[in-house]
């Protein structure tokens, strides 16, 4: 098991290099000016435009600048915003708390939500409440994450009240309210995806030989169901549930502008706006680091799960 979590780690971390390398070259290759950014279009002396230039390493080639920053960033420094003067880990630390509760709701309320579904649609197969639960599924999956947040915050939010519009709270409790709809909304996205999967290898285990052979020997079928068939069909639903909640990180950003939140998502598009590099650089690695963080968690979990994947 040892070895086959450090092969995983040092797959991760070439994997993060390399994303790394990607991530510098897409935002240099952007036509924007960034001494223009630093100083929002105003004229300056020679003199100060060189002094910024040297500061911010702009006078150095492309490959020495990536060597200095991710030398910097392995050290947890990602240098400091161009527009706002902060270290770029002080904007991550102080917006991150509010994206990774986003994902957390997100991804707790998927699994608790498309799971049931998947294994109550290969229970009653072709019935009717597989067809109208799967439609209901498709219908959520094709709409995109911010149409179903504005849609649910015009009905729970406007009309109905239930929950605030936009915003945070000011303590942990109050904060589940506010994230409540946000995070339902980016939760559909992944609930049609997972429920198929779960309904396809659940109709398979259940129509495979030992399941018929356990309820041929008097064995309780809701036994059969959960635990025997389930526990086999749940190494798919990892894989795609992992892969979806990795995209979470991302979709979150998307679901804080509409409902105005104030996390990772505000400040990113902020800065790709100002052609902030330090910024954008800087939260793209660390949504890439999350995202590859996730996989591996998954990858050790399979690992429990099914000891014949350490031996392959």
């Amino acid at each position: 098991m040892f070895r086959y979590v450090l092969k995983r780690i040092v797959q991760m971390i070439l994997i993060v290099l390399a994303a790394s390398v990607l991530i510098f070259v897409m935002v240099r290759v952007t036509p924007s000016d960034p001494i223009a950014s630093m100083t929002k279009g105003k004229r300056i002396s020679q003199e100060t435009r060189e002094a910024l230039v040297r500061q911010y390493h702009l006078d150095k080639s492309q490959p020495e600048q990536y060597l200095i920053w991710i030398k910097n960033a392995i050290r947890g420094d990602l240098g400091d915003s161009f527009e706002k003067k902060q270290p770029v880990t002080t904007l991550i630390a102080d917006r991150l708390p509010t994206t990774l509760q986003i994902v957390l709701m997100s991804s707790i309320l998927a699994l608790l939500l498309s799971i049931p579904i998947g294994v109550l649609c290969a229970v009653h197969m072709n019935s009717a409440v597989d067809r109208i639960l799967s439609s209901v599924t498709l219908i959520l999956v094709a709409s995109p994450v911010f149409l179903t947040g504005i849609v649910l915050s015009l009905i729970f939010a406007m009309k109905l009240r239930w929950f605030p519009s936009f915003g945070t709270g000011k303590t942990f409790v109050e904060n589940l309210r506010y994230l409540f709809l946000p995070s339902l909304a980016l939760a559909f996205s992944m609930v049609a995806l997972i429920a198929r999967i779960t309904r396809s290898n659940m109709i398979e285990q259940l129509h495979s030989g030992y399941a018929q052979a356990a309820v041929a020997k008097g064995m309780p079928r809701r036994t059969v169901i959960w635990k025997h068939c389930f526990k086999n069909a749940l190494i798919p639903v990892i894989t795609v549930a992992s892969i979806q909640i990795g995209t979470m990180v991302v979709g979150a950003v998307l679901v804080e502008n509409v409902f105005a939140l104030g996390g990772i998502g505000d400040v990113l598009i902020s800065s790709i706006k100002s052609s902030d590099y330090p910024v954008v650089q800087g939260i793209t690695l660390l949504l890439v680091v999350l995202f590859a963080l996730i996989n591996l968690i998954v990858d050790i979990v399979y690992a429990w799960i099914d000891p014949r994947i350490r031996l392959e």
